[in-house]
Formats: structure tokens, sequence, C-alpha cells
């Protein structure tokens, strides 16, 4: 997958944190899961779970669906999607092309 740099950026900064690296974990080893199921074999609160999933969404690296329960409860499944990211110095100096150019950027 050759990502343009933003995206990179957005992908490289949402696994560059070590919950958000078991969460995918988890997810790719026993499929999707409910945030709850998943904030208990996680080992974190649900709050700080949703913030780390949503980060991870964000990047395009997991999505949710909201299903309904037999009992109608709403449960909202997380399951990792197909990426692979090759990084090589190629590859970063093609996305940093795409960049915009720092020095035009306001403050």
């Amino acid at each position: 997958m050759v990502l343009a740099g933003q995206r990179l950026l957005a992908v490289l900064a949402a696994l560059a944190n070590a919950h958000r690296l078991r969460i995918i974990a988890m997810l790719a080893s026993n499929g999707r899961q409910y945030v709850s199921q998943l904030a208990r074999e996680v080992g974190i609160s649900r709050p700080l779970l949703h913030l780390h999933l949503q980060k991870l969404e964000a990047a395009g690296l997991v999505t949710s669906r909201l299903e309904l329960s037999a009992e109608g409860k709403a449960l909202n499944y997380f399951e990792v999607t197909k990426f692979g990211i090759e990084l090589t110095p190629a590859v970063i100096s093609k996305a940093a092309a795409s960049l915009p150019d720092p020095t035009s950027e306001s403050d």
C-alpha cells in the first residue's frame, strides 16, 4: 500500500501507541469484537478504548458497525481492515513530496 503524505502520517501516528498496537493484534487474532468485550480483553476502560478506536478508525486501520443484539441492545463491533504497509526510503520520499510546503503554511 503506497500512501500519500497526510495519510501516511495518520497511519504512523495511529500505530505509534502500545494500546493501539494491542487492539489491532487482538482484533486480528480474535476477529471482530464489540467494545465492552474488547475493553475487557485489552485491559483498559471503555472510554479510553473508544479514544484509541477513533484514532485507528480515522487512519483506516479498523472499521465499526453498530448492530442490535437479540435483546435489543446496541453493540458497536470493530474489526481490522486488510492493510499492508511497506515503509522504505523511496515510499517516504514519495509521501513527503505530496505534503504541503511548510514554508507556505501560515501560523
